[in-house]
């Protein structure tokens, strides 16, 4: 009997915390959402390349950087790097390029992290003996405040890459570092849905002699297939004919924009006889 009643008095104790467990169940907190910018990177087969990225906590272009998250590089659905971001919310990933060609990578915020965010990269391992063509991003445009693609671009630019040119795609904005993160993520995302093929987004500040820096930078490092530039701006040709390189310029400039030397297409249909 002595044996029941404490069973009892025991159930009676333990009521009150059941009945508060039913009433306030435990909620899972939800991450809030953060931002993830990235840049393409540029490598040959098995070499490593630096992946960069940046974590913000709004997409706003003055975004606060996270500090202490933990990221993730996936590739094929395997997480193949991890990184952990600085104080400035930015990140580098250290990962070797097996396959030749461009691959797409996602890099994303770990379980551990704050916050979800996800994006999308281009890794580019090219093989140094195949040619480089090498796109300013407004040569695509039909007016560069509108931004819509000219007709016939992407399937002219299609057939340049399927058999022959890897390209580099140039953007002229981003004054600063932070800028080129997102600079790189709007021209990659306009590129994609408008379906050009993939190529190596390199974002440039602006400032006379910027391109004709990279140019001589690549080279230098042993890209030395890149001649070829096809562009819409006359500061873009001037700085591969500097170098006596072809330029083309598309579509026809005016002839006070045209510098010497240059090649005019009218359309992008043209710019293959011009190579």
């Amino acid at each position: 009997m002595h044996f029941k009643n404490v069973i009892v008095r025991r159930a009676l104790l333990l009521s009150p915390l059941i009945v508060l467990l039913t009433v306030h169940p435990v909620v899972a907190v939800e991450k809030p959402a953060a931002t993830l910018w990235a840049k393409d990177s540029l490598t040959s087969p098995n070499q490593p390349v630096a992946v960069e990225a940046k974590l913000t906590k709004s997409s706003l272009r003055a975004g606060i950087g996270m500090a202490g998250e933990r990221l993730e590089l996936v590739q094929d659905g395997k997480v193949v790097a991890t990184s952990v971001t600085g104080e400035d919310g930015r990140a580098v990933f250290s990962h070797l390029a097996k396959m030749r060609g461009n691959t797409t990578l996602t890099i994303r915020t770990a379980e551990s992290a704050h916050a979800v965010a996800t994006t999308m990269t281009t890794m580019a391992a090219w093989e140094r003996r195949m040619p480089i063509l090498t796109v300013e991003l407004s040569a695509l445009f039909k007016q560069p405040a509108v931004q819509e693609p000219i007709a016939d671009a992407a399937e002219e630019l299609g057939k340049l890459t399927q058999y022959y040119y890897n390209v580099i795609y140039v953007v002229t904005e981003g004054a600063e570092h932070d800028d080129a993160f997102q600079a790189s993520d709007r021209a990659r995302q306009w590129l994609a849905r408008h379906k050009f093929p993939l190529g190596y987004v390199l974002v440039l500040p602006p400032g006379e002699g910027m391109l004709g820096h990279k140019i001589d930078e690549l080279r230098a490092g042993g890209w030395t297939t890149l001649k070829m530039g096809v562009g819409r701006t006359k500061p873009f040709a001037e700085a591969f004919l500097q170098r006596r390189l072809d330029a083309v310029m598309v579509p026809e400039p005016t002839k006070a924009e045209t510098p010497r030397k240059a090649k005019v297409a009218k359309e992008w249909k043209e710019v293959r006889k011009k190579l």
